[in-house]
């Protein structure tokens, strides 16, 4: 009962701990997704909502914590703790959304928008001169999946006749499959598709287009060329932990290690540094890297413009991004720090989605005919 128990007020306090992080981790002018001048930084409305949302969702926390307690206590069974954490993470985001309809009704009552004459900054360079693609970072993933590779060929003639259930990274003991080149190679296929999302995912937000602050067009272009190359090797870092991860599982797959703890530990401890790196990637940077340290003189700067106001093209808090006449297909995202979203108002991104959808049909299709079988529900770990 004790382990339950600690599990569902870690899961209550990781969800928590994030949803902490989201305002607090955003560039000042955009409090709760909504885009402020430099002027209206501590206006008394944001300090005012800040203080809402950080209070509540503390408090959502404590409420859901007691009634993991009391609810486990009483049945004995953790079957709470999955509701409890989900229902927490949507108290949160609605708290989040009504902090984000305090500040643009402030806003919009104000006029805080009509305080400074509007504009966009550019930089070219960012097309002439972009940030390349820190190949070198990758070399840790590729090296692993080499390994894997490796391994499981020298291993595979001697594989015995049924293999446990891969479930990503884990395996199901109780149930076997068959075994052939698919079944024992699913580590490596895994990892392939882990480096190939992650390479197309760097090379599609080196190229899109820089977050920039009119207010400050120098310093903003400087701090964000820092921040988009340390994503780039943050993500190529990422696909090597979770490479080695699928290793460490692929090592169970194959009966070459038993379930031992110091396996199990193996198998996740590559995940936790993975987020723990993340998390303090973030804290250091902020959002489009404006906690990166300014240079002499930068802290200063003040074109005198305020950043064009297109509030009315972002929905739901700052996630979802419409705009026909943007011709930038992915623009960074007001939610979060390093998050990217597409422009729903591109005909290639309802091109995409649409591609995406029929893929998810016709998987739909082949599971219900029998043809593949869909990952379990438990599938993760």
């Amino acid at each position: 009962m004790i382990p339950f128990l600690c599990a569902g007020l870690i899961l209550i306090a990781l969800v928590t701990s994030l949803m902490l992080a989201l305002p607090a981790l955003a560039r000042p002018t955009l409090p709760f997704g909504v885009h402020v001048g430099i002027q209206r930084v501590g206006d008394p409305v944001i300090v005012a909502a800040r203080r809402f949302y950080a209070r509540l969702t503390v408090l959502v926390a404590g409420i859901a914590a007691v009634a993991s307690i009391l609810v486990l206590l009483v049945t004995g069974s953790a079957v709470a703790i999955g509701p409890t954490t989900t229902v927490v993470m949507v108290v949160d985001l609605l708290l989040f959304y009504r902090a984000h309809h305090m500040v643009r009704a402030a806003k919009l009552a104000g006029g805080w928008a009509a305080e400074r004459r509007q504009g966009v900054t550019v930089d070219t360079s960012f097309r002439t001169d972009p940030v390349r693609v820190p190949w070198l970072w990758g070399l840790p993933a590729l090296a692993v999946l080499l390994l894997t590779a490796g391994i499981g060929w020298a291993r595979y003639d001697g594989l015995p006749a049924t293999l446990p259930l891969f479930l990503g990274y884990g395996t199901a003991s109780s149930q076997r499959e068959p075994t052939t080149v698919l079944s024992a190679f699913q580590p490596v296929i895994y990892q392939i598709a882990i480096a190939l999302i992650v390479l197309a995912t760097v090379l599609a937000i080196l190229r899109a287009r820089p977050d920039l602050d009119a207010a400050r067009p120098q310093g903003s272009a400087r701090r964000y060329r820092i921040y988009l190359r340390g994503v780039a090797v943050m993500s190529l870092l990422s696909a090597a932990c979770l490479n080695l991860s699928l290793f460490f599982a692929a090592l169970r797959l194959w009966e070459i290690v038993t379930r031992a703890i110091v396996w199990q530990v193996a198998l996740f401890a590559p995940l936790i540094v993975l987020l723990g790196g993340w998390l303090m990637w973030e804290i250091k940077v902020g959002q489009a890297g404006h906690r990166l340290p300014a240079r002499p003189g930068e802290e200063l700067e003040d074109s005198g413009v305020g950043q064009r106001d297109d509030d009315r093209r972002w929905f739901l808090a700052g996630t979802v991004y419409v705009n026909r006449r943007d011709p930038a297909l992915l623009v960074h995202a007001r939610l979060g720090s390093s998050s990217w979203t597409l422009n729903l108002g591109h005909p290639i991104a309802w091109l995409l989605l649409s591609v995406l959808t029929v893929v998810l049909i016709v998987l739909a299709g082949l599971a219900l005919a029998g043809v593949v079988d869909l990952p379990q529900k438990h599938s993760l770990f």
